[in-house]
């Protein structure tokens, strides 16, 4: 089937502005609900990975912790897809040390300029000078082929309306042999049309999940190997709470008696790059 160009820009378009504004901090989205550091605790991050961050990295937007998946080791190159405030690329380069380097990619312009604007509080708090920031769209990565020892991404690549495309640019970046670790969520069941048609709930994480399988057969084609999935409730279901205006616009279109976690599940993809 041939893509609508016109309506990938759409989408595209739809989740710049909305994460435009999260850096700004004029809106949230749904997966950005709550407080910051009990969410990521929630999700598996550590208080020592969380002391790491300068204040600010952390705005609530995932739904996994890759770095932990990844097993990273001093030395290693790491790409994080759609890096945000920088959260997962200040702890990943943490732990890859001063030998390594952590290089973070994301499209929206207010994005980049709130993680740069981090970095020299993360060099004096670790003495380490081993990030960069870099402007470009994970379907078109600006990163050379076989450059990149583990990819990360975090409750990102469903947010791209060309999924197979972004499994096509981790296989080409990863250096053979090399590995992507991506938290993300997908479908168990059907959305209801009312949150699948909702730009709330595409910015918010959730109407750009596909199933798991489909997500497999993606990796597959882009000659990768799965290693691991994993599947567990999607932690938006503990923010029942939640008073966040895109987070109730989501909950409000669901049919009575039904919950985010009937729906979409959060899950870890490690797929490995074939040895030459």
């Amino acid at each position: 089937m041939p893509h609508d160009i016109n309506a990938n820009d759409s989408v595209r378009e739809s989740v710049r502005t909305g994460y435009a504004q999260i850096a700004q901090g004029s809106e949230r989205c749904c997966c950005g609900c709550g407080d910051p550091t009990q969410l990521a605790q929630t999700i598996g991050y550590t208080a020592q990975e969380l002391e790491t961050l300068p204040e600010g990295a952390n705005m609530g937007l995932s739904c996994g912790n890759p770095t932990a998946l990844a097993g990273l080791k001093a030395g290693q190159v790491v790409l994080d897809l759609g890096s945000g405030g920088g959260f997962d690329v200040f702890i990943a380069a943490a732990k890859v040390g001063p030998a390594g380097r952590v290089i973070g990619v994301d499209m929206t312009a207010e994005m980049l300029a709130k993680a740069r604007k981090s970095i020299p509080a993360f060099v004096r708090k670790t003495g380490l000078n081993n990030v960069e920031f870099r402007l470009g769209e994970i379907e078109h990565l600006p990163v050379a082929d076989n450059s990149i020892d583990v990819v990360i991404s975090n409750c990102v690549i469903n947010l791209s309306p060309e999924k197979a495309q972004v499994w096509r640019e981790i296989a080409r970046v990863l250096k053979p042999g090399g590995i992507a670790c991506v938290s993300d969520l997908a479908l168990k069941a059907p959305l209801p049309d009312a949150v699948k048609a909702a730009a709330e709930a595409l910015v918010g994480c959730i109407s750009g999940a596909v199933p798991i399988e489909e997500t497999l057969r993606m990796i597959e084609a882009a000659g990768l190997n799965t290693t691991q999935t994993d599947d567990k409730p999607y932690h938006v279901d503990v923010m029942d709470d939640c008073n966040d205006a895109l987070y109730r616009a989501v909950r409000d279109s669901l049919p009575p008696g039904r919950k985010l976690g009937d729906y979409v599940v959060s899950v870890n993809f490690v797929a490995q790059k074939k040895e030459r």
